[in-house]
C-alpha cells in the first residue's frame, strides 16, 4: 500500500501539504521522479528523487506513507491530503536521524 500511495507522488507538483509552515520559499512546487519502498534485510528503505525538496518534505511524506501502511488512511485519502495543500492534514513527520542525502546531480545543460 505504501508503494501504491508513493506512485501517486509523481502525479503532483504542489507539495504544500508536506512542507514546513512559514518558510521563506516562493513556491512549494517540486517534481518527484521516483518514490519507492524496498525491503533490505529487516529494514524498510524509502528512496525518493526530485528536482528539489522543501524543508521537512521527505520526513512528512514518509510519516504519511507509514499511516497508509498501518491502514490509518487509504491511498485515496493520501492523494486528498496532497490536493488539500494543508500541512495540518498530513501525518506526523518522521525523525530525521535516519534521513540521508545520497546524491546531488545537475542537468548537463541548464536552460
Amino acid at each position: 500500500l505504501m508503494n501504491e500511495a508513493a506512485e501517486h507522488l509523481m502525479e503532483y507538483i504542489d507539495f504544500t501539504s508536506f512542507s514546513k509552515l512559514h518558510t521563506d520559499v516562493k513556491t512549494n512546487n517540486c517534481r518527484i521522479t521516483h518514490a519507492r519502498w524496498e525491503r533490505e534485510g529487516s529494514q524498510w528503505v524509502f528512496t525518493i528523487t526530485a528536482d528539489r525538496f522543501l524543508r521537512n518534505m521527505v520526513r512528512a511524506i514518509v510519516g504519511t506513507l507509514v499511516e497508509v501502511g498501518r491502514h490509518k488512511i487509504t491511498v485515496e485519502q493520501f492523494c486528498e491530503i496532497i490536493e488539500k495543500k494543508d500541512r495540518c492534514k498530513a501525518g506526523t513527520s518522521m525523525p530525521g536521524n535516519a534521513l540521508f542525502l545520497w546524491d546531488v546531480t545537475y542537468p548537463y545543460r541548464i536552460e
